[in-house]
């Protein structure tokens, strides 16, 4: 894995490439009336100041941590998965069914069923952890609402770039959890 890309003191890592972007302050957001009205609201139902620099720094840095850790927990598993699924078929479809017996067949039949299935319980058991969690699931019903907030403000006429702040709407596992435990920044050696 590549060496952590430094932030100045306003940047954060957006998820499309691992360029830093540098925050939109929260003052450029509130002066497009619709844009604060919305952000207020939303501050009142998730429980965080949108319009509070450092709170939404720290907010999006925890998303992009978020992203990694899903990303690498995926590919952990996926990868492996898609390699024994084809290579198995591929197996399957050149050697096996034409030149193994069919005892042999039924062996090598059940042993792959059996690798692709613990592999596939492992992937979903993992895929769940990492959705399930609700307070990340919170982390991400913020950076959703922090998006739309965005977004309002761009159409409003702020500056605001167009993808800002690059991540995506979450059509799933972005439910708040009021109860649940608040997530900190770990120490990123040296990373603000």
């Amino acid at each position: 894995m590549d060496e952590p890309t430094e932030l100045g003191e306003w940047e954060f890592i957006g998820r499309r490439g691992g360029d830093p972007v540098r925050l939109v302050p929260g003052e450029v957001i509130a002066a497009v009336p619709e844009a604060r009205s919305l952000a207020e609201q939303a501050g009142r139902e998730l429980r965080f100041n949108f319009l509070d620099d450092t709170a939404v720094l720290g907010m999006l840095r925890l998303r992009h941590l978020d992203e990694e850790k899903m990303f690498n927990a995926g590919f952990a598993l996926g990868v492996p998965l898609a390699i024994i699924g084809f290579g198995g078929g591929v197996y399957w479809g050149g050697v096996a069914q034409y030149w193994e017996s069919s005892s042999a067949q039924t062996i090598y039949l059940a042993a792959m069923a059996a690798v692709v299935l613990l592999l596939l319980t492992l992937f979903v058991r993992s895929a769940v952890s990492h959705w399930g969690d609700r307070s990340r699931q919170s982390l991400r019903a913020r950076a959703k609402r922090y998006r739309d907030v965005a977004h309002a403000a761009r159409r409003g006429g702020a500056d605001i770039p167009v993808h800002y702040p690059h991540y995506g709407p979450y059509p799933f596992a972005a439910t708040f959890h009021p109860d649940a435990e608040e997530l900190t920044l770990p120490d990123l050696k040296g990373r603000p």
